[in-house]
């Protein structure tokens, strides 16, 4: 069972009103973000690689602090760490699965708890189907749209050449929204679909700042950095500084700071025990 209910037309995001074929009824579990967030669309091969994994790990944490929704659908693979990492960097999440929302037909069974924690997380399941509806193959295209025209843009982290990802850039052109790609290896079948998009015209991502300045919010500061700075020595806000434009290497950020690394290295430790930054994946950046 789910304890979704029917959204009332009023409520549905304005863009989902301007498609040429807008939903007729939209059931929602959990909440919407206000209206001053950007909803973003993240796709991509549901037989991931661990270059797509850490590609979408990495730029949706760089997003972290930004009015920022992740939009995707709860499918395997891409989809499945998109979210995730939507919900890690404390951004809002939205997942529209290809079937209703209650939990004896959502689709795929492997993510229920996901689905959970989507919702617990502040975020929200979407769909135009009725609570009980199954999954089918018409069932995933139907949603696709919906993914395209609820966000400004689309970004495709990987996908194969006739990945039936590339269905959802396709949709996000035909109703103007902006499409991105993570380019990949020339060698890799995952990339050949994104390095087309990107010969085609999308604009490549290769970071969370990239996506920031496609949609205008690079000069915004984080709302996570609206610290206390009066609580903050010189040196934390110093730190503080160089990350919000952008995470950084260790060697990086100690080269920038310019003082002793044994003073800088102490007070990145002092600062990650307050929870003010984190190191994964290489990085440190703003919690």
């Amino acid at each position: 069972m789910s304890s979704s209910t029917q959204l009332p037309e009023s409520q549905w995001p304005p863009p989902l009103l301007e498609i040429p074929e807008p939903p007729e009824q939209l059931y929602i579990e959990g909440a919407l973000p206000d209206l001053n967030f950007i909803y973003l669309t993240v796709v991509g091969s549901r037989r991931l690689s661990s270059y797509g994994r850490e590609a979408c790990e990495k730029i949706i944490s760089e997003l972290a602090g930004f009015p920022i929704a992740i939009v995707s659908g709860l499918a395997l693979g891409i989809d499945t760490i998109a979210h995730e990492s939507a919900l890690a960097a404390r951004l809002p999440t939205i997942a529209f699965p290809g079937s209703g929302l209650d939990r004896s037909v959502l689709h795929p069974h492997s993510n229920h708890r996901l689905a959970d924690e989507i919702v617990a997380g502040g975020g929200a399941l979407l769909s135009e189907f009725d609570p009980t509806y199954p999954a089918g193959l018409h069932t995933f295209p139907r949603r696709n749209r919906l993914m395209a025209g609820l966000a400004k843009a689309t970004l495709v982290i990987e996908a194969g050449e006739r990945s039936g990802t590339l269905i959802t850039s396709r949709l996000a052109l035909d109703y103007n929204r902006d499409v991105y790609a993570v380019p990949g290896s020339i060698f890799s079948p995952n990339s050949s679909g994104t390095n087309s998009l990107i010969k085609q015209g999308a604009t490549p991502i290769t970071s969370g700042f990239d996506v920031l300045q496609a949609l205008g919010l690079a000069s915004e500061v984080p709302i996570q950095t609206s610290l206390p700075l009066a609580d903050l020595s010189s040196l934390e806000r110093k730190i503080v500084d160089l990350l919000s434009v952008e995470p950084l290497p260790r060697d990086i950020l100690i080269s920038e700071i310019a003082l002793p690394t044994s003073e800088t290295n102490s007070t990145l430790a002092v600062m990650e025990i307050k929870g003010l930054i984190k190191e994964t994946m290489g990085e440190i950046r703003l919690t």
